[in-house]
């Protein structure tokens, strides 16, 4: 199990206000996580990568705007290199993973996010038992994405099948329904051979997609009872450090000028952050609408999510009570063990 968050922007920020800075950034979720499922083991220190488009590509034409990725085995919480380029660079769109390996062994290769052409994607989760339908994908694919796949991750083997699913992977531009759809195919694959295989245990799909204008992120798991990885958002005009350590989310008016999508909440504010519910879909388009779906599937029920609108487009708010209850129980301690060794910039 892993975490991880993704940041999109009308204007860049600065890494450091995600990654770094924050009481629970996502620095600090490698080794103090308060959401996962197995908190028995609460770890996430087996490699970590960032991943952030140049903002200034646009201005060079299309077909040169590729992701920047920087991932290391060392544990985030001890590697001074990313607190030094977090301090750097700031981006309009980024994805942040820290890792506990699943699947794969504990290599530069097996660490997310990946890039194909344009296109970013990580997980937090595992496909379960990979290995009775690992053939099934990779029979699945061209000969040019199956030599694409460097590691031995479940994770990336299903960007892999993700790809598979779009008309050219390698394309300039993609509508964000095309990327929303492939999403959809990708998980509605993976059920049918784990059904083929009799497969009975849940997988933890929470994947995200971005190609550096449209984000697609979904919280899922094959079950109509388990709850998946948990998965929040916060909206805004501004994300800031009111005092050291301690952010929040500004909301001057109805326009989104910033999302956030993260495993965990980044700060104490109870009102900044909405549950994703189990088995929604998530898209944020090039101009910052949010739009929120249940994914109507065989594991689909009515409880996990209704029909509410979010600016300009059909969207869900319907959260999780369970997790709800157990993210206001980990807020509170939060607050209660926050110290100010953090300084804002």
């Amino acid at each position: 199990m892993c975490r991880f968050l993704l940041y999109k922007g009308k204007q860049p920020i600065l890494l450091a206000h995600l990654i770094t800075r924050p009481k629970h950034s996502i620095v600090n979720q490698s080794f103090d996580s308060r959401l996962r499922i197995d908190q028995v083991r609460p770890l996430n220190g087996d490699g970590f990568g960032v991943g952030w488009y140049d903002s200034e590509t646009s201005h060079h034409g299309q077909d040169e705007v590729t992701p920047c990725i920087f991932t290391s085995v060392t544990p985030a919480w001890n590697n001074v290199n990313l607190v030094r380029l977090a301090e750097k660079i700031r981006s309009p769109l980024i994805f942040a993973h820290v890792r506990a390996s699943t699947s794969g062994s504990v290599s530069e290769s097996n660490c997310h996010p990946w890039s194909y052409g344009r296109l970013m994607w990580m997980h937090n989760g595992g496909i379960a038992q990979f290995d009775k339908i690992k053939r099934k994908l990779q029979n699945s694919l061209s000969e040019e994405l199956f030599l694409f796949v460097q590691g031995n991750t479940d994770s990336e083997w299903a960007f892999a099948l993700f790809l598979s699913f779009l008309s050219n992977p390698k394309a300039n531009t993609f509508e964000h329904q095309e990327l929303k759809e492939a999403m959809l195919k990708t998980i509605a694959q993976l059920n049918s051979w784990a059904e083929e295989s009799d497969i009975t245990e849940p997988s933890l799909l929470n994947f995200a997609v971005t190609d550096g204008e449209s984000v697609v992120c979904v919280r899922y798991t094959n079950s109509k009872t388990d709850e998946a990885a948990s998965l929040y958002f916060s909206s805004g005009t501004k994300f800031e450090c009111y005092r050291p350590g301690h952010y929040r989310m500004v909301k001057a008016d109805k326009r989104e000028h910033i999302v956030v999508v993260a495993s965990e909440p980044l700060t104490f504010e109870k009102a900044d952050w909405l549950t994703i519910p189990t088995n929604n879909i998530l898209v944020i388009t090039p101009k910052l609408n949010v739009l929120l779906q249940p994914i109507k599937d065989k594991f689909y029920t009515p409880e996990r999510g209704l029909e509410h609108k979010l600016g300009e487009d059909e969207a869900v708010i319907i959260p999780d009570p369970k997790a709800q209850l157990f993210k206001a129980k980990v807020e509170e301690q939060m607050r209660q063990e926050a110290s100010t060794t953090t300084v804002c910039m």
